[in-house]
């Protein structure tokens, strides 16, 4: 029988992150076997009886979904304040979704959501280099320097992103503003806007138009589709380095 670290077997579960299975773990509220474990790293097997807080777990199918995120709604499982979140779209979905990554509540655009820890850490470290296309209408139009600055990572603090794939869409000289599309791999904190700002632009309005080879087409705010075995798996070839035929 294969194994798998207690925590991936609670978070795959539905029960929680991985990062909270790990605390649930060590504070004594996981039990394998009817014994109480309490060290991170310990191996189950699909004989092992799991549980949390005294109820067996169940193993959770594996989901994935490409969902087109709309502005006002939170990229989190849950908000104290009472705002609309992603999860609020999946209510009929009987896995516990979370989104991969996150988009700025007034942001837009494609967010995976899935219940796949390994999936979701493939798709967000930076050392993959999945590529993300935004569009941005921004205020004050990049000059040719500006663009040359975002083309080769700018500072933010004191990192430097990498570099970056810029093209401008249209613009508005009356109005002195511009549509623009930006390709990164990162994934810094408001890291589209920060990049733009550092180049005298503000961005008014953004939406994240595709991940790697996935884009909206098909969809409209608010609605999602799931993802097929082959764009699962070539996601994670492509994360990996591996050639996509």
């Amino acid at each position: 029988m294969s194994e798998e670290r207690l925590q991936k077997v609670i978070a795959n579960a539905g029960v929680a992150s991985r990062r909270k299975a790990e605390v649930l773990i060590t504070e004594g509220h996981v039990k394998v076997n009817g014994q109480v474990v309490t060290k991170l790293g310990t191996k189950v097997d699909s004989g092992d009886e799991v549980s949390v807080d005294g109820l067996p777990i169940e193993k959770e199918r594996l989901a994935y979904y490409l969902f087109y995120k709309p502005r006002g709604v939170i990229s989190a499982a849950a908000d104290d304040k009472g705002r609309k979140i992603v999860t609020d779209y999946f209510k009929d979905i009987p896995q516990r979704l979370y989104p991969v990554g996150r988009l700025d509540y007034d942001t837009s655009g494609l967010l995976i959501m899935t219940n796949d820890g390994d999936f979701a850490n493939l798709l967000m470290h930076p050392r993959y280099e999945i590529e993300k296309s935004y569009v941005a209408k921004v205020e004050n139009i990049p000059t040719v320097q500006a663009q040359m600055q975002l083309r080769k990572g700018v500072y933010l603090g004191k990192r430097k992103t990498a570099r970056a794939r810029v093209n401008i869409i249209s613009t508005d000289k009356r109005k002195r503003t511009a549509i623009v599309r930006l390709t990164i791999h990162e994934g810094m904190n408001h890291q589209v806007k920060n990049m733009f700002k550092a180049v005298g632009s503000n961005v008014v309005k953004l939406s994240r138009e595709s991940l790697g080879f996935l884009n909206l087409e098909g969809l409209i705010s608010g609605q999602y589709r799931p993802l097929t075995h082959q764009e699962v798996d070539l996601l994670k070839q492509q994360a990996q380095g591996k050639q996509i035929r």
